[in-house]
């Protein structure tokens, strides 16, 4: 009975260009002259802190060119568009992430065994300075990271870091009142584990998405229920749901239908194709409507592989 498709665009992102490009130049800014800070105070914490940072602007970065890009029109050789660069973005963010905080730990360890003289009052001085530029940037880009995980990757570097200066402030007080040189190291491991634990979700849900999964918090059998209770359809097979990049989530399925109209069957369609949008904010769908006769019994299909490992197309 053949098939028809409706999607809306994206929001616009809730952070313009030009801010997140202003704030990657007071990023690195900032990290140069945190290292520079670093190395003559001779801390570990600091210098993570810097390293932290320069992820920062690389986060930035990254958000940036995919903001940019994801504007450029579909065409035939990319017909999604350019969507999913912000995943990629977002993925390779929190890469990043989980690198630096690897090489913490290995100089963190070093610095227990041989721990040096610290200049607290320039760690004191400096990790403040950090914590307001990151608490400014963060609010930045705390409006655009409730819908897009690009931002909300750049968003969590950002936030982090704002923890981490905290926990060199106070390093750099423990470093002061008492000379203890082990309180820089020992914040060192809780700045790479802020890390760690902050990347994960990133890490997680870029993943998913690359993987084609099931978008977080959306509930298949709701999906299913929404479809089905649409008078007319008689059945659903081949239903899948992916996310194509921020702000748009895609789902194709087969309704199947009893012998009618093609008018009957394109009300059946618009109906699933609405329910869908307006319950899940599934807003590109592609429903193909067939007739009794085409009965399926895999709701979720299954792409059956050659020996050579190449798909030969649904199994149903």
């Amino acid at each position: 009975m053949g098939h028809d498709h409706t999607h809306s665009h994206p929001a616009r992102p809730a952070i313009s260009g030009g801010k997140l490009g202003l704030a990657v130049i007071l990023t690195v800014a900032f990290v140069i002259g945190e290292s520079v800070a670093g190395y003559f105070a001779r801390s570990l914490a600091l210098l993570s802190d810097a390293g932290h940072n320069l992820a920062d602007a690389a986060a930035l970065g990254f958000s940036w060119y995919a903001l940019w890009i994801a504007r450029k029109p579909a065409h035939k050789g990319m017909t999604y568009g350019y969507h999913r660069v912000g995943i990629l973005a977002a993925l390779v963010n929190a890469v990043s992430l989980v690198v630096i905080a690897l090489l913490i730990f290995v100089e963190a360890v070093r610095r227990v065994r041989h721990p040096g003289a610290v200049h607290g009052w320039l760690m004191i001085v400096v990790a403040g300075v950090a914590i307001g530029v990151n608490l400014v940037i963060g609010l930045w880009l705390r409006a655009g990271s409730k819908n897009d995980l690009n931002v909300r990757s750049a968003y969590v570097h950002m936030m982090g870091d704002a923890v981490s200066a905290l926990g060199v402030v106070l390093a750099g007080v423990a470093v002061v009142v008492s000379g203890w040189r082990l309180a820089d190291p020992v914040v060192s491991f809780l700045i790479g584990a802020l890390i760690l634990w902050s990347s994960w979700g990133v890490l997680k849900e870029s993943t998913g998405v690359l993987l084609e999964g099931t978008p977080d918090g959306m509930d298949m059998a709701a999906v299913e229920r929404t479809i089905a209770l649409v008078p007319g359809v008689l059945g659903i097979h081949d239903l899948h749901v992916w996310t194509v990049g921020p702000g748009v989530i895609a789902c194709s399925c087969h309704i199947l239908v009893a012998e009618q109209s093609v008018r009957e069957g394109q009300q059946i369609l618009k109906a699933v194709v609405g329910g869908l949008k307006r319950h899940h904010g599934i807003n590109h769908s592609t429903v193909q409507v067939e007739v009794e006769g085409h009965e399926s019994n895999e709701l979720y299909c299954s792409i059956a592989p050659t020996a050579g490992g190449m798909p030969v197309g649904h199994h149903h």
